[in-house]
């Protein structure tokens, strides 16, 4: 059987938030030729730009892979949804916008882990770099780059509330948790241009795209990294149920994130010996490290009801105010439907942190069932709260040899008992703060069915029942020392011993970072570039 087959300097699996980077970066020299390969469709359901729409886009199954973890033990056995973007900007493209870095310690840890040079100090400049920033340049922040990152341009009047419960509870209120100091509550900032989604396919490809030496592909399910004498030769993909194998005279570079990266480098021979041949894969490199590792957020949300007439409900009296909302936005960009319905939150310490948070807050002005896919009507809101920094480790692995099955996801939540303790200590802040006096005149009432969060047990049994995630899965490719034998990557995130191969996505952090994933991930993507575009020299 004949395959098409074409030629290219770099070829480039993921068009999301570390995938959109790299394409646009390495296309800045009009030599070079760069294969972006998307397995979802163009980003272009309305949905994904307006900000307020992303309480709709997991019902759109065409945006997502579909995933579903293994049964969770610790969870009561329930099998958790794990959205992740199948569309160009990826998980960019579907997430609440958040604008966080994480903690400047947690990447003085990648360090300390053997991801030399990736200390705070060494990662800063590339986190500004990439940043369009509301507030100018100074020195945490960056100006001119591709990813605007705003104030938001409208707040609910309850989720100032959420904000000035700060002083019930003695933490301070924070303007920006993108500093040395980030206890305490706050609006977060988004990354958002006038008013819409900033994605990364919106902030690195818009003008990218317009150049003649970028293809972008999409619709096109990469099946495996081609390998020709211990190097990566190019990629097999599957576009519209036909092969076609895109050739890579320089280099492959796998960003398709956490659970997709180690999933196309086991199908294409790169992973621990034994697993493979399970499978009946032909093992190119032993490399037991790939897929192992895995690391996520998990998430409660405390959620009250009020009768008060709040916030972003379901309800038909709320119809006049979003019809406005539809005008305003549609002439203004602002008002409502500019929301990103996470607008506050912030970082507090539980029992078992040390001198930096370990819990992060998701303020919601609404109610909120099975990650939107179930509308709730009423008025309410809730706090989402989950433990930063889990001990707890999964692994993604193969359920077959075939390209188009899902891989097995499991994340053993709770396996360390420590982050069961900082879960319930999250929970007891939560409902602190949506008692203090900030919120009695909402006369809220907690609305958690089946549940009440009286006692230690009913807050244990509560987060069981109820936890999810919060869509940070990484580290399942982790980078390392050249003496770590679970590192998949060196420093400069080539795959051992395999030449002309690269992954550059959240899979290669060694841990989590204290927060979103998503300003990390483009980082590392802004990162790679410049040491990708060193070597064409």
């Amino acid at each position: 059987m004949h395959i098409p087959v074409q030629q290219f300097d770099y070829v480039i699996v993921g068009g999301g938030s570390a995938g959109a980077v790299l394409a646009a970066r390495l296309t800045e020299n009009p030599m070079i030729r760069v294969c972006l390969v998307e397995a979802g469709g163009k980003d272009n359901n309305p949905f994904i730009h307006i900000p307020f729409g992303l309480s709709l886009l997991a019902r759109f199954d065409s945006l997502g892979w579909g995933y579903y973890t293994e049964p969770q033990t610790a969870l009561n056995d329930r099998e958790l949804f794990w959205p992740r973007g199948k569309t160009l900007g990826g998980s960019s493209s579907i997430n609440a916008m958040c604008y966080i870095r994480g903690q400047a310690e947690d990447y003085d840890n990648w360090a300390k882990q053997g991801a030399s040079g990736w200390d705070f100090a060494s990662v800063l400049p590339y986190f500004k770099r990439a940043e369009n920033f509301c507030g100018g340049s100074d020195e945490f922040h960056g100006a001119g780059g591709p990813l605007d990152v705003n104030n938001l341009r409208h707040t609910a009047e309850i989720s100032s509330a959420f904000v000035e419960a700060a002083q019930c509870v003695n933490l301070p209120v924070r303007t920006d948790f993108n500093r040395r100091e980030r206890e305490g509550l706050g609006f977060y900032h988004v990354t958002q241009r006038n008013g819409q989604r900033c994605s990364a396919a919106k902030a690195y490809l818009s003008e990218a795209r317009q150049r003649g030496n970028l293809t972008i592909l999409t619709s096109a399910l990469a099946e495996r990294v081609l390998i020709k004498q211990q190097r990566a030769t190019g990629v097999q993909v599957r576009c519209k149920g036909k092969a076609m194998r895109l050739m890579a005279s320089r280099e492959v570079i796998l960003s398709a994130g956490a659970i997709n990266s180690p999933h196309l480098l086991m199908l294409s021979g790169i992973g621990p010996a034994a697993e493979l041949q399970d499978k009946g894969i032909y093992v190119q490199q032993d490399l037991p490290g790939v897929g192992k590792n895995l690391q996520d957020h998990l998430d409660a949300i405390v959620q009250y009801r009020t009768k008060k007439p709040v916030g972003y409900p379901i309800a038909a009296s709320a119809i006049p105010r979003y019809a406005k909302a539809a005008f305003r936005y549609l002439f203004k960009r602002d008002y409502i439907f500019s929301s990103n319905v996470a607008e506050a939150g912030g970082f507090v310490r539980s029992s078992q942190a040390s001198d930096i948070p370990d819990i992060q807050f998701h303020f919601l002005p609404a109610i909120l069932q099975d990650h939107g896919r179930r509308f709730v009507h009423g008025f309410g809101y809730g706090l989402h709260v989950c433990a930063l920094y889990p001990k707890s480790r999964g692994e993604i692995t193969l359920q077959s040899n075939h390209p188009a099955d899902h891989p097995a996801i499991q994340p053993n939540y709770l396996a360390a008992g420590e982050d069961l303790t900082v879960m319930k200590d999250a929970v007891n802040w939560a409902q602190t703060i949506l008692r203090s006096s900030a919120f009695a005149e909402y006369e809220g009432y907690l609305s958690i069915s089946g549940h009440s969060l009286d006692s230690d047990e009913d807050i244990e049994a509560f987060i069981r029942e109820r936890a999810e995630t919060i869509y940070h899965p990484v580290g399942t490719c982790k980078m390392g020392a050249a003496n770590d034998p679970m590192a998949v990557v060196d420093t400069q995130l080539k795959v051992k011993n395999i030449a002309g191969l690269r992954v550059v996505d959240a899979s290669v952090m060694p841990s989590l970072v204290g927060g979103n994933t998503n300003a990390p991930t483009i980082m590392i993507a802004e990162r790679a570039a410049e040491w990708i575009r060193a070597e064409q020299m």
